[in-house]
C-alpha cells in the first residue's frame, strides 16, 4: 500500500470499528482521513474494493504484531510466565488495539458473505505455529491440536471480554486486575492442553 492508501485504509478501520460496516462509505473515509471528497473512490472504486483494502490493512498490521508477539514467546520458558505474556497481549488487544480488534470482528462477519476475504483475515496461523512449538517443547501430548484449541480459546476469551457477557462482568481492560484474571484463564487452558 502507498502512504495515501494506507491512510485511507486506517481511516476506514476506525469507521468500521466505531460505526460498523454500514458506516463504511467512501465519503465517510474522505471525511475521517481529511481528504477531498472523491479521493477514496479514486483509489478504491467500489465498496468491495474499500472493504478489501480494510481487510488487507488489518492483515498487514496483525501480521506485524503477531510476529512480534510470537518472538516474545519463542523461548520455551515457564508456562506460567507464558500465560502472563499472553494475558498482556490480550489486554493490549482490548485497549490500545481495541479498534483494530473490533474492525476485524466486523470484517470476519462480512467475510461470511464474501469468502475471499476470510483467507486474508485469518491471522492466527503464525500464532498457532509458535503455540505448537511451545507445546511440543513442554511435552504436550498433541501439540498441533492443542495449539488450535488454545488459539480458539484466546479468540473466544477476547471476543467475550470485548463484546460478550464478559464485557459487563470482567475487570476493566488495561488494569492489573484484568491482566491477572486473563492470566488465570490462560493458565487453565495451558494446563488442559498440557495434560497437567
Amino acid at each position: 500500500m502507498t502512504e495515501r492508501t494506507t491512510a485511507l485504509a486506517d481511516a476506514a478501520i476506525h469507521l468500521v470499528a466505531t460505526l460498523g460496516m454500514r458506516g463504511l462509505t467512501h465519503r465517510a473515509v474522505d471525511a475521517r482521513a481529511g481528504v477531498a471528497t472523491g479521493s477514496t473512490s479514486a483509489y478504491f472504486r467500489t465498496r468491495k474494493a474499500l472493504v478489501e483494502a480494510v481487510v488487507r490493512r488489518l492483515a498487514e498490521l496483525d501480521a506485524a504484531e503477531a510476529e512480534a508477539a510470537a518472538a516474545g514467546l519463542a523461548a520455551p520458558g515457564d508456562p506460567d510466565r507464558c500465560a502472563e505474556d499472553v494475558a498482556a497481549l490480550l489486554d493490549h488487544w482490548m485497549t490500545a488495539g481495541r479498534e483494530r480488534t473490533l474492525a476485524r470482528y466486523a470484517c470476519l462477519l462480512e467475510a461470511t458473505h464474501h469468502p475471499e476475504l476470510r483467507g486474508v483475515l485469518v491471522h492466527g496461523r503464525p500464532i498457532r505455529a509458535h503455540a505448537a512449538a511451545l507445546l511440543a517443547a513442554w511435552g504436550a501430548p498433541d501439540p498441533e491440536s492443542g495449539s488450535r484449541d488454545l488459539v480458539a480459546f484466546f479468540d473466544g476469551l477476547l471476543f467475550d471480554r470485548l463484546v460478550g457477557a464478559g464485557a459487563l462482568t470482567a475487570p476493566e481492560a488495561g488494569t492489573p486486575e484484568n491482566r491477572a484474571d486473563l492470566a488465570r484463564a490462560v493458565r487453565s487452558a495451558l494446563r488442559a492442553v498440557l495434560g497437567r
